[in-house]
């Protein structure tokens, strides 16, 4: 290393929206600190730049308290002496959905550039843990660097290393993720406030720089060393440019600068003398002794996951997708809604507050987001399919009769799916504007015979269903034209299964009455084959006597047995950390007799009620309040669980669908215990020393066991759709709806445990931060799906995974003519490996986007089949920018796009004139 060294000094505050303090408290802080921040600018050129912590939302909240200060603040940015962006917010990396995050970029870039350009700087400072495809996501923004304060062990230029997973020799690395993509990693070794309050009283700064620099040029590969100068809701030092000059006077072999990052990463790149260790994939603190990487987060406060799963589901998954279909038929897509809704979401999403790790205030404020987002989205998707409905072709059911009621079931997943789906449809509606007496028109829709109807499909065949009368509704439609209009309906609830609906694409099916009484007189089918028993062509269920279900996968001929046994365990940690007590031995409903029930026997679905009445530990002994009151560090805590118990009763559903080739689990109970853990545990028997897990655009290989340096003995991880593990023949998917937590037991058995509840009294960290709606006492429920596969096509299992977290749309239909077929498909794609991220408009281009991304390490070909007319399609990056020309082999013909290993697709379509399908 030259003896010449530059400290660059890069002034900022790391701002958490909510955590210790609710929103509105840290929003009063920000307001002053962004006062203080431009009165200082405008008076002292010294003072050069101010990072702004990475995340536009700050100018927002900024703004939104002191509007006309947005000239001052335009000057600043478009003079480079603030730096915004490039995300919206700070998110956490395994919390939030791949497309949240590709959202969150191209938001940030767009919030940004309304002032100026965006810093090209990937900014990550307290994020608990980064994904494998950040480097991709970082290349395909224009984003060379990672900066980020956890994930990597270094271990400092004087020390013998080997490069491995997770190591570097420096604070500066080489990061590449699983397709190749690379960027230069910055890791924050001395955190993002090692140049935190520089004094400038001489004395005081000789010993502050003596000691800083030797930290930092312990860690650092060059003479250019990084000291932030800032940290968590810190007010800006006023008199930095005094402590620069005292620094300079007394180190004068050291060039002290008030730098920035685009400053400082110049000077590094041109000065990098040596090759830099190299880092592939996730960083997770792995080579740690596992007691620091905060990844219990995943299990704080679980509803919080649940709701953030729902919400982008809707968002991404439905809503999006439905009004670009509708917007190929004439409607005006969505964009300020859909911006709107996302950034609504995105607000939950910083890791102090996705991740459940703040006080009471602000986990109460996050539900009543998510209920606004998904409100709007629901809106959206709405509006949208009333649009498309009014261009789907019903004449054919016209034969049923001029009562028949058509309605149509979407698939929005990028598979052909079958399933059972539930439609709410009105058989009769009178509006109040008919002028119709209140009795005559409540007795004429009570009094409507429905015992001979049935559902048809378009080729008029009759569909196993249930019909459930919902008797006389209120109802109203609101018209873009003229006042509310409200009506009296009689409502039923169809329930059907729905088969092969096209991916991207409907189905349409009619309630119709019943022109013969065959149907009534015809053998029932059944997947109930005895009193505990089920089965459908592709899995056998058994349940035991305990409520542990024995599932066969037909195919491979494999018994999994021991499925979904409850695992009750204390936890005397915080909202960052399990920790279990000392000595303590889980309790398990293995060997408890549970009773068991026929819930549902249809020809299209069976499902069984389990229910456990479990005696548990009320909590943990007093000891623990003293030991939180008192500071006691989780690790060091000696607190055991209390004798005194309390009765939990868990309510079990299994349900098997005729198509379906995994068991539905859901689980429902009033949990009255504090400070525990409950988790379901799916023993697969399968050889394997590692498993996979689904992550930000990536199904990630991850070990059994942990590194020799991990002390922790819970080695917990994240997931986002599902967990799997597979040996030489067969595998094991477990999938969930916001349950991001699990773990691999070395029970033997690669069991499979996914956390139901976690229950705590904590914040944690730095304070005593009391959180008692954290114990989630209350109802709470979870919701999971056992996939048999075999090793030649885990994808399979896997795609069925990702269909489970989407929901089925129905919309009720007129008779009439249309554009549409019943039975129609935007557009068909075929990948080996591949899986369907997104579909939506570009609000800059009005391209219609759709994004894939290869699970594999393999190459593969994405042939992408439109029904609808366009002018060209082009390869794009995630902020929609086009790139090459993609051109179809024959006019008519699929479009060709290579898909290198783990890559992230994106093709855009320049849409020819809307409203022209059919």
């Amino acid at each position: 290393m030259p003896n010449r060294k530059t400290a660059h000094i890069v002034s900022h505050t790391h701002w958490d929206r909510e955590w210790y303090l609710p929103y509105e408290k840290h929003h009063v802080r920000l307001i002053k600190l962004m006062d203080a921040l431009l009165d200082k600018l405008d008076e002292d050129p010294e003072y050069r730049s101010f990072f702004l912590d990475g995340q536009t939302i700050i100018l927002e909240d900024y703004l939104q308290v002191r509007p006309q200060q947005q000239a001052r603040l335009e000057k600043h940015i478009s003079d480079g002496r603030i730096l915004i962006g490039p995300w919206y917010i700070l998110q956490d990396a395994f919390l939030t959905s791949s497309e949240a995050n590709v959202r969150n970029m191209l938001i940030g870039h767009k919030d940004a550039k309304r002032y100026g350009q965006p810093a090209k700087i990937g900014y990550f400072p307290d994020t608990f843990g980064l994904a494998g495809q950040t480097p991709q996501l970082m290349r395909q923004s224009g984003i060379h660097n990672a900066f980020f304060g956890r994930g990597v062990k270094p271990t400092g230029f004087n020390n013998t290393v080997a490069d491995g997973d997770y190591e570097s020799s420096f604070s500066e690395l080489e990061w590449e993720g699983p397709d190749g993509s690379k960027v230069l990693g910055i890791l924050f070794a001395n955190w993002y406030s090692n140049g935190n309050e520089v004094p400038a009283d001489p004395g005081e700064a000789k010993e502050y720089w003596q000691r800083k620099l030797a930290d930092a040029a312990k860690y650092a590969s060059t003479g250019e060393l990084l000291f932030m100068n800032g940290c968590d809701h810190q007010p800006i030092q006023l008199d930095l440019p005094e402590a620069i000059r005292t620094a300079r006077e007394l180190f004068p072999d050291t060039d002290f600068v008030h730098s920035n990052f685009i400053d400082y990463l110049a000077a590094l790149e041109s000065s990098l003398d040596r090759e830099l260790s190299s880092v592939r994939g996730e960083l997770r603190s792995q080579r740690t002794d596992g007691w620091g990487t905060l990844v219990n987060t995943a299990s704080s406060r679980v509803y919080l996951k649940q709701l953030n799963q729902r919400g982008q589901a809707m968002l991404e998954k439905v809503a999006e997708p439905l009004a670009a279909y509708a917007s190929l038929l004439g409607a005006a897509y969505p964009h300020d809604l859909l911006q709107y809704a996302w950034k609504t979401l995105m607000q939950n999403h910083p890791h102090d507050s996705i991740c459940g790790c703040s006080v009471d205030e602000v986990h109460r404020e996050m539900v009543t987001r998510f209920e606004k987002s998904r409100h709007v989205a629901e809106a959206v998707a709405d509006d949208s399919l009333q649009s498309i409905a009014e261009h789907i072709d019903t004449t054919g059911f016209a034969a049923f009769g001029p009562d028949a009621v058509p309605f149509t079931v979407f698939n929005t997943t990028g598979g052909t799916r079958t399933g059972t789906v539930s439609v709410e449809v009105d058989v009769l509606r009178h509006y109040f504007r008919e002028g119709i007496p209140f009795g005559e028109m409540k007795s004429r829709v009570k009094q409507l015979e429905l015992a001979d109807w049935i559902v048809v499909d378009s080729k008029g065949r009759e569909v196993d269903c249930t019909i459930t009368d919902l008797g006389l509704q209120f109802g109203y439609d609101l018209p873009d034209d003229k006042f509310r209009q409200p009506y009296f309906a009689r409502k039923v609830r169809v329930e059907l299964e729905a088969t092969d609906v096209p991916a991207n694409g409907f189905s349409t099916y009619a309630v119709v009455r019943s022109a013969s009484q065959s149907a009534a007189s015809a053998e029932r089918s059944t997947l109930v084959t005895g009193d505990r028993t089920m089965e459908n062509e592709y899995v056998s269920i058994s349940i035991e006597n305990d409520g542990s279900v024995t599932l066969t996968d037909k195919a491979s001929g494999k018994i999994y047995s021991n499925l979904c046994v409850y695992e009750d365990s204390g936890d005397i940690g915080n909202e960052y950390m399990y920790r279990q007590p000392d000595g303590e031995t889980p309790l398990t409903t293995r060997n408890t007799a549970a009773e068991i029930t026929i819930l549902a026997d249809k020809p299209y679905e069976a499902s069984f009620r389990v229910v456990h009445a479990w005696d548990i530990p009320k909590g943990a002994e007093d000891k623990l309040a003293q030991e939180q009151q008192e500071l006691v560090w989780f690790t060091g805590r000696s607190s055991g669980r209390s004798k005194e118990t309390v009765r939990i009763v868990i309510e079990t559903t299994l349900t098997l669908e005729k198509g379906s080739r995994g068991l539905k689990v859901s689980s429902r109970f009033h949990n009255q215990a504090k400070d525990h853990r409950l988790r379901m545990l799916f023993p697969t028997g399968l050889a394997s020393n590692v498993h996979q897990a689904d992550s930000m655009f990536e199904v990630v290989t991850r070990g059994n066991e942990p590194s020799a340096e991990w002390t922790n003995p819970s080695y917990c991880h994240h997931q986002q759709a599902f967990a799997s593990i597979q040996d030489e023949r067969t595998g094991l998917t477990v999938a969930n709806l916001g349950l991001n937590e699990y773990e691999v037991l070395q029970d033997g058995q690669n069991t499979i445990a996914v956390t139901l509840l976690r229950s705590v009294g904590e914040l944690g960290d730095w304070g005593v931060f009391p959180t008692p709606e954290a114990q989630c006492l209350g109802e709470a429920y979870a919701e999971l799906m056992i996939i048999p596969h075999g090793l030649a096509n885990p994808e399979a299992a896997y795609n069925e995974a990702y269909q489970f977290q989407v929901p089925w749309t129905g919309v009720q239909v007129g008779l009439h003519a249309g554009s549409l077929p019943p039975v129609y498909q935007w557009f068909g794609w075929q990948g080996e490996g591949i899986a369907q991220s997104a579909v939506k408009r570009s609000e800059e281009t009005g391209d219609l986007i759709f994004r894939w991304y290869n699970l594999t390490s393999s190459g593969s070909e994405l042939a992408v089949t439109p029904t609808f007319a366009y002018r060209q399609a082009y390869r794009s990056n995630i902020l929609e920018e086009r790139q090459d020309a993609v051109e179809a082999v024959q006019p008519g013909e699929a479009l060709r796009v290579a898909a290198g290993p783990a890559e992230i697709v994106t093709l855009a379509l320049e849409i020819a004139d809307t409203g022209n399908i059919g």
